[in-house]
């Protein structure tokens, strides 16, 4: 394959509590993310109760409840075929526990891809994007409970037999590997400080596993045509240097994230993680069930997001995941605003790297720079950082295509600016598509569309042959 193959999937990504707001519409229920407030220290002034006198993003984000209409127009025009979207838990079974569904909230989606479809996009349905029904933190302690398999595996039932005809592509949870980094958005899990944080960790991961599985069982009863895949953050992460321990530290650390994916893509825990549970004295309760399930409920697919690379050194902390740490300042790449280092090389890296070790389709769901925009006296945004940025890292995915990989597809993160997961803030923007609000969601939310769009435009619709992006700086 020396090209993008004519089936592959252009689209963007988003998160229904990054982007919807509503937060309290038709019965929709208190999510994890709706008790965050905004600021860099938003887990730190975490309560599982509202305060009224604090700001939280994901109670109005950029309303895309009610303006996905035109929003998805506005996306339409830059030819996407796909769009990648969660379903918020929360609007289906506002306590996550109910044996009934909201039918408001299955109808708004109802109309969501109803209008996706209509214009030819494909929606690619995350199913559980750290969006966790806040009541089952409350009342069960999160995916620490054993419970919430059954409460998942209800909700999935519901989901799959009311979208069966509308929706092909599933994930089944969002970097489900975050349960180390951001164990209350990614795992539902306050870890209090008299807990093992690992032993808490990979029980809860454990039981997201065997749910995982349970869906995909479920979903091809329902429709066998369904692709269900898992989801990673998988920045790849580089040793610091050619000193030995480094490189086996580094590996080691890359091993933490790839577990997921080994339990979900191989259906059963790897060898090398018995060491690591003796090492670390974790002792997790799995059934003879649980084996089987995992083993008969394989993903299809991989779907993982790509921001940077990481550098790692023995010594250095390992408690998160490769896409938990930035690691050691890398003297060969440009950063981004925010710190982050700019790796299209790692791209091609990590798609080779994961497709050499499952031998699966591989779906490259997030990517994307998160830069502050400036709107000119005429109104524009000439936003080059972004269009560079595009076009180094789609020419990677060319060559890890022509290098053999298997790929669906490529949804930039957020086609349209949303709040950010980790602070809450607008002003990190990664869109092609402004949205005029401000940190503490001041604005009109009017959208404006960014020089990107129109680049973004002649990349899908020219199949990547034409990558020039020179014509759109003006």
């Amino acid at each position: 394959m020396e090209s993008f193959p004519e089936c592959f999937l252009w689209g963007g990504a988003i998160a229904a509590n990054q982007a919807e707001g509503a937060y309290d519409v038709a019965g929709k229920g208190l999510s994890v993310a709706d008790v965050l407030p905004v600021g860099a220290d938003r887990f730190k002034q975490m309560d599982l109760t509202l305060d009224p006198a604090a700001y939280y993003p994901s109670h109005d984000a950029i309303d895309f409840y009610h303006q996905f209409k035109s929003d998805i127009e506005l996306l339409a025009g830059m030819g996407i075929k796909c769009l990648r979207l969660s379903i918020a838990w929360s609007r289906i079974f506002p306590n996550g526990d109910e044996t009934t569904a909201n039918e408001a909230g299955l109808k708004f989606y109802d109309q969501l891809f109803d209008t996706l479809i209509q214009h030819h996009i494909q929606p690619v349905v995350t199913i559980s994007h750290f969006e966790t029904p806040l009541a089952l933190v409350k009342n069960y302690g999160g995916w620490k409970n054993a419970a919430l398999i059954t409460f998942y595996e209800r909700y999935c039932q519901v989901i799959f037999e009311r979208y069966k005809d509308k929706v092909n592509y599933w994930m089944t949870f969002n970097e489900i590997n975050h349960a180390h980094t951001l164990p209350f958005l990614a795992a539902a899990v306050v870890v209090q400080e008299d807990e093992q944080k690992l032993q808490t960790i990979y029980q809860a991961s454990h039981h997201m596993l065997v749910a995982s599985a349970r869906a995909c069982i479920v979903a091809r009863k329902i429709n066998p045509k369904f692709q269900i895949g898992c989801m990673l953050s998988l920045s790849p992460v580089y040793p610091a240097t050619c000193k030995p321990e480094d490189v086996f530290s580094a590996y080691e650390l890359r091993r933490r994230s790839l577990f997921y994916s080994d339990v979900q893509l191989r259906g059963a825990y790897p060898r090398y993680f018995e060491r690591w549970q003796a090492e670390n004295h974790i002792q997790l309760t799995i059934t003879d069930a649980d084996r089987r399930t995992l083993q008969e409920g394989t993903c299809d697919y991989l779907g993982f997001s790509y921001y940077r690379s990481s550098l790692h050194e023995q010594g250095m902390p390992i408690l998160g995941n490769t896409g938990g740490l930035l690691g050691k300042k890398n003297p060969y790449l440009k950063e981004t605003q925010w710190g982050w280092p700019i790796d299209p090389l790692g791209l091609r890296y990590v798609c080779n790297e994961l497709y050499d070790r499952y031998q699966k389709p591989l779906f490259i769901v997030e990517n994307g720079l998160g830069a502050e925009d400036v709107v000119d006296p005429q109104g524009h945004i000439v936003d080059v950082e972004r269009m560079a940025y595009l076009k180094d890292h789609v020419e990677m995915i060319k060559e890890a295509i022509k290098d053999g990989v298997e790929l669906i597809g490529y949804t930039w993160w957020g086609p349209i600016d949303i709040v950010s997961a980790g602070t809450g803030e607008m002003k990190k923007r990664y869109g092609f598509i402004y949205v005029e609000k401000d940190n503490q969601g001041h604005g009109s939310g009017k959208r404006i569309i960014k020089n990107s769009y129109y680049y973004y435009r002649q990349i899908i619709t020219s199949n990547a042959t034409q990558m020039d992006y020179e014509p759109f700086i003006r």
